[in-house]
């Protein structure tokens, strides 16, 4: 059965209606691995068993009756524990969340069920999504598949973990300034951000509304781009969501790109890489002019200023969306309070984390009377800027370049007592965000230590085509997603 888990979405798909193997047989060796593994892992918070042994059964009776079966049906997912699912707990790896169960599904949740995608567990997480190393979970903290002592990357770590030790085929991340490229780089899988509002955030517990986003987690450009077609479209109950017509990015993944340009961020390559991810990406330009692209060094002047801007936006929204946690209405409620404003204020202190409390303050202090205009206008006039960086940018290139990260995962506890460290791993993810713009890290290599190395590529807003097409045909020119954890 490990044969089969190891095999990608699409091949499994494949021998499910091959009828290789039924839905409920991959379904069930799926949850054997996560119970035999995950207690290294720490991958998952809950298994959804019943439901997913329920959608295979769907699947089952679709293919005994040769009825045609919806996209990726019958491929084991894991669903990150901040996205609802009816009857299941979603905590957001917070203890103020701890027991709370979804009344309702999510969007995206809803369309994984639609296409009878079996969904085997909730993926835990940095609490509330805040944090680049999933060591701040109020549960467990997560280890690299690649190795137990390394951090998987935040905040999706679970998902990726999940996904990159064939737990499960699929999973469903959340990136609000790399919180799916980043944990993608450091398992050695492919994790995509898509354009803000591409994918409903219905349902998402939301970190920061203007920069959250849903995408894929898969071992393949082509599974990613897949799970992407599921999960797109518009929606009416998200303000952002826009009215598009949902695309079949596999139709383009094997287009030629000869003579397409490709930049490469100058910002990005020129001091603070590791020598190891230094040397990757000398080889991944190699490999893209080997393809025909033509390669152009681009400048990103503002860039340096993501972080900056990134840390006063996500907090302020944070400070405003963490309001509703307050004891009242669902969530963690302190047994000791003696009055209402006691109550709010132990419940709070006892259900949220250190990190979340930090930058819970870091954004109020920039929504306060006085430090508003000085702090979080100046950080919208600036998003601006280095929004039109990238335009000016894409004007002249097809596409760009750059590490995920300046360095591979890091040990468990490395970074802990370092936020500012800590944050400065988000450098190359975060601009993508503020943008809007859709990006997506790949593996292209292994460090000294056999850790994987993630190229990211980014192109304009409502180019999924185009990002998958160029992450596709560098895929293929290399084994490295052929290479999976020993775990």
């Amino acid at each position: 059965m490990l044969e089969l888990l190891k095999k990608s979405a699409m091949e499994q798909s494949r021998a499910l209606k091959n009828k290789e193997i039924s839905a409920i047989e991959l379904t069930q060796a799926s949850l054997d691995r996560i119970k035999s593994i995950d207690d290294k892992l720490g991958a998952f918070n809950s298994l959804t068993e019943e439901t997913a042994l329920e959608t295979a059964k769907q699947v089952d009776e679709k293919i005994a009756k040769g009825e045609e079966l919806p996209l990726l049906a019958g491929v084991p997912l894991a669903l990150k524990d901040n996205m609802n699912l009816i009857g299941s707990k979603t905590t957001a790896s917070s203890k103020i969340l701890e027991n709370f169960v979804s009344p309702y599904n999510a969007t995206t949740t809803q369309k994984l069920l639609d296409n009878l995608i079996p969904i085997v567990g909730k993926a835990n997480l940095d609490e509330f999504a805040m944090g680049s190393s999933n060591e701040n979970s109020a549960f467990k903290k997560v280890h690299n598949p690649w190795n137990l002592n390394k951090v998987p990357g935040g905040s999706s770590g679970g998902s990726a973990a999940s996904v990159s030790s064939c737990e499960a085929a699929l999973a469903l991340g959340s990136d609000t300034g790399g919180s799916i490229r980043l944990p993608a780089s450091f398992c050695g899988i492919v994790g995509m951000k898509p354009t803000y509002g591409k994918v409903s955030r219905y349902g998402l517990i939301a970190f920061a509304s203007s920069l959250d986003q849903i995408g894929p987690f898969a071992r393949t450009v082509e599974d990613a781009a897949a799970l992407l077609e599921v999960i797109s479209g518009y929606d009416p109950h998200d303000s952002t969501s826009l009215k598009l017509p949902v695309e079949n990015y596999r139709e383009s993944l094997n287009n030629d790109i000869k003579g397409m340009k490709i930049g490469v961020i100058k910002e990005l390559v020129s001091e603070g890489l590791s020598p190891d991810v230094e040397k990757a990406m000398k080889s991944a330009i190699e490999t893209y002019k080997s393809l025909g692209a033509e390669i152009v060094e681009i400048s990103l002047p503002n860039l340096k200023h993501s972080i900056g801007i990134y840390y006063i936006l996500a907090t302020a929204e944070c400070s405003s969306n963490l309001a509703r946690f307050d004891g009242v209405r669902y969530g963690h409620r302190t047994p000791e309070a003696k009055n209402l404003l006691e109550m709010y204020c132990k419940s709070r202190a006892e259900g949220f984390g250190p990190e979340v409390k930090r930058r819970i303050m870091l954004g109020t202090y920039a929504l306060s009377s006085g430090y508003y205009d000085a702090y979080y206008k100046k950080a919208l006039q600036m998003r601006r800027v280095v929004t039109e960086d990238f335009l000016k940018a894409f004007s002249q290139v097809d596409a760009l370049i750059s590490p995920t990260c300046p360095n591979t995962a890091f040990d468990l506890g490395a970074r802990t007592e370092d936020p500012l460290a800590m944050y400065l791993t988000d450098i190359a993810t975060i601009s993508a965000n503020l943008a809007g713009i859709p990006a997506i890290s790949i593996p292209a290599g292994f460090d000294s230590e056999g850790m994987p190395i993630g190229l990211q590529i980014m192109t304009p807003q409502l180019t999924e085509a185009k990002l998958f097409n160029v992450s596709y045909k560098f895929e293929q020119a290399h084994d490295y997603y052929k290479q999976l954890a020993n775990i």
